[in-house]
């Protein structure tokens, strides 16, 4: 698969995953596996030793930086890019400090990223792709890239909201509803762009992929190739810590279920400690600690949990006030793999290789 100037062996992007779940690790060896590895931007400066709680700002792009060096000593030859929120309020800076770091594509979603080349014009090589739910938000981005900056997507990501995890480009009401098709989307997302444009990019399903069985299906669908986050959790190599990997293992289908996140977006997410989240950041964290996020309910008018300390506290370990954000299949995980093994049942037929836990 070839997006922009980079190709690799295995049409599979690691889905971005924050804060820290997919950091230099599993972004690393995923590369390394031939697929693309994604470091997830946002809240990266929280798990920084030099962060020291009012500099939030000041070092998440270096910190950006730093783990995508981190990344390409584990894959010196690899394609690897970041995970960039549009909702974020650094968007910018975390753009610019993906391209000053090596990042070879950025992924961006959480929001129409309707200014990304803008951002990125000094790094021409740099692959854009942005995520959509509909074919409209795909056109509309093409369009306003165009007219303002003379270029296209690389690729597009199409998400799926009812089955993907973390943030949610759709109203809440809409998801799950059963009138969403994801393979109907891709198809029409391709076509546009080729009828339009006359342009052939790779057209990626996000969203409900497990296993080769999901991945041939995508194939089959017209998607160009799958990103895919959840079932890299339950992996050696992934970030997270231990906890947080023995609560997919531990949870069940009714476990996993949407809510909104302070951003403005429904989220997914294992929901049975959204209370006590709540109750954590009245008692401990009364007010917005680091106005992470444009807009956020949290900082505006105390409503719901601090996001992004919640899932930081997650990645490190404490899933009990801890948001743990998942897809529908994380249930499915019954054991801790490797990413290589993974890539081997994928693309060649084999066994997954466990470890034990």
């Amino acid at each position: 698969m070839r997006i922009g100037k980079h190709e690799v062996t295995y049409p599979l992007i690691q889905g971005g995953m924050a804060v820290r779940v997919s950091g230099h690790r599993l972004a690393g060896h995923v590369a390394r596996c031939g697929g693309v590895g994604l470091v997830a931007s946002a809240g990266i400066a929280l798990n920084d030793p030099q962060y020291t709680g009012d500099n939030y700002f000041a070092i998440e792009p270096q910190s950006l930086k730093d783990e995508l060096a981190k990344a390409y000593a584990i894959a010196p030859d690899g394609v690897i890019g970041t995970n960039c929120m549009v909702a974020v309020t650094d968007y910018a800076a975390l753009v610019k400090a993906s391209c000053e770091g090596g990042a070879k594509l950025i992924v961006s979603g959480a929001g129409l990223p309707m200014n990304l080349p803008e951002l990125t014009a000094e790094w021409p090589d740099v692959a854009l792709v942005p995520i959509v739910s509909s074919i409209k938000a795909a056109e509309l981005v093409a369009r306003k890239w165009h007219k303002a900056y003379g270029r296209l997507p690389d690729a597009v990501v199409v998400e799926d909201p009812d089955t993907a995890g973390g943030h949610l480009g759709e109203k809440l009401e809409k998801i799950g509803t059963g009138e969403y098709d994801q393979y109907a989307t891709v198809r029409g997302v391709k076509e546009y762009f080729r009828d339009k444009w006359n342009l052939h990019i790779p057209i990626i399903a996000a969203g409900g992929v497990w296993d080769h069985e999901d991945f041939q299906h995508a194939m089959e669908q017209g998607a160009d190739g799958v990103q895919m986050g959840t079932r890299f959790v339950c992996t050696e190599e992934c970030d997270a810590d231990d906890a947080f990997k023995q609560a997919y293992l531990d949870c069940s289908k009714e476990d996993i279920g949407l809510l909104m996140s302070p951003a403005g977006l429904p989220g997914r997410a294992l929901i049975r400690n959204v209370e006590a989240i709540r109750e954590r950041d009245l008692v401990m964290t009364p007010t917005c600690p680091t106005g992470c996020l444009r807009k956020c309910a949290y900082k505006s008018s105390g409503e719901r949990f601090c996001i992004v300390h919640a899932l930081d506290r997650a990645q490190r370990g404490d899933t009990e006030t801890g948001l743990v954000f998942c897809g529908t299949n994380a249930w499915k995980a019954t054991k801790i793999e490797t990413v290589a093994g993974i890539f081997a049942e994928f693309f060649h037929g084999e066994a997954t290789q466990a470890a034990s836990h």
